[in-house]
């Protein structure tokens, strides 16, 4: 086990990500009131799911708890979102006294996928074949650098061919800038299995992009998160994709300052999904109609292609909100079917794979047998 590779986000733990949700809960209280008092010109961002919710309730009830004075919340509404949100934004701000004020950006979801192109299987996958359509990288360079016996060599020859790609390169080719092979991190094609096979036999009908998430929210969020001192929001590692990964300015950790000078205080970042549980039930939180009514498991742009369960979670909500179910699937669509293809490759592969290993396995039990003598 010690060969296997941790990144920073598993090694540098706090004793307190270990705790049992109790204990782990009153220590995260802890770690909101020492920074509140530090930094009380604070703002938060609100989106109405469920780790908002704990979040928000935690803030509050610390605030209580020290007599703290308000801080600010948002909410930023990027044009597809379910009226079960909206409406429960709405309420939780009754329910807190809180101020939740509404942002919208200067592109919508609509106008951001219709100029840059639809996010596919995560935002990852997204930046890295987004990186492949617009420069024309061809997917052969992957097969180039797996048969080059001197990788390292052949990395830096595709960089002169392809310069100011390097990110792009690395995708395609599973490796860092300096050439060493890293097929495990998720940072590459690899990461999704059989994806390059698939694109080679399948090239994508659609641009990629995963930049409507830019235009909708980092975009807004930075330019209504500037006046702050801290900026909060209910990330958490358990949530997978690049809240696992490390990044340079060390902002995937609890709290840390970032490379604008602001401070970054992710209270959820070590509270697992049984946590959250047992902080609902204990509360007696009550999430959004999404989650209670509609049966959904997580909330965020609504139908986003991202989700491997974007189409069961459409259908979901296209009882109560079908207006919205059309529109997702008019911005998403490509992406959408796109995916099911890959999924129904990626099924048939397997299953070859596995034929492939049985019959080997027989193939290799029967060698080792001794022959019979009549």
């Amino acid at each position: 086990m010690s060969d296997v590779y941790r990144s920073r986000v598993y090694t540098d733990r706090p004793e307190y990500a270990d705790f049992d949700s109790p204990h782990k809960f009153e220590a995260i209280k802890s770690i909101i009131a020492k920074r509140l008092v530090q930094y009380p010109n604070a703002i938060c961002s609100y989106s109405g799911g469920s780790d908002s919710d704990i979040l928000i309730h935690l803030i509050e009830s610390v605030r209580k708890i020290y007599d703290l004075p308000q801080i600010t919340y948002c909410f930023f509404n990027t044009g597809l979102e379910m009226e079960a949100i909206k409406r429960h934004v709405k309420e939780t701000a009754n329910k807190y006294q809180v101020r939740i004020m509404e942002c919208r950006p200067k592109k919508g979801i609509v106008q951001a996928v219709h100029e840059y192109g639809q996010p596919f299987v995560s935002k990852i996958m997204s930046a890295g074949l987004e990186g492949v359509q617009k420069k024309n990288i061809p997917l052969s360079i992957a097969d180039e650098y797996a048969q080059a016996e001197d990788k390292i060599a052949k990395r830096d020859e595709l960089r002169k061919r392809y310069p100011k790609c390097e990110s792009t390169i690395n995708f395609l080719c599973g490796c860092n800038s300096k050439g060493e092979p890293r097929p495990d991190i998720q940072l590459v094609i690899g990461s999704s299995k059989y994806m390059l096979d698939f694109i080679k036999e399948n090239p994508i009908p659609f641009r990629v992009s995963n930049r409507c998430c830019d235009y909708c929210k980092k975009q807004i969020a930075h330019e209504v998160q500037k006046s702050f001192d801290m900026v909060i929001t209910g990330e958490r590692r358990d949530e997978g994709g690049m809240r696992s990964v490390p990044r340079k300015d060390n902002t995937s950790m609890c709290f840390t300052e970032s490379a604008d000078g602001k401070y970054r205080l992710r209270p959820l970042f070590y509270v697992s999904d049984a946590d959250k549980k047992w902080y609902k039930d204990y509360y007696k939180i009550r999430y959004s109609d999404a989650y209670e009514v509609y049966g959904l498991t997580r909330t965020g742009c609504c139908g986003c292609s991202i989700s491997a369960k974007a189409i069961e979670d459409l259908e979901k909500i296209r009882p109560y909100e079908p207006n919205l179910v059309k529109a997702a699937w008019n911005v998403f669509g490509d992406s959408y079917r796109y995916r099911q293809k890959y999924n129904a490759y990626k099924k048939q592969r397997q299953l070859e794979e596995k034929s492939l290993n049985i019959q080997t396995s027989i193939f290799d039990f029967l060698q080792t047998q001794p022959e019979r003598r009549g």
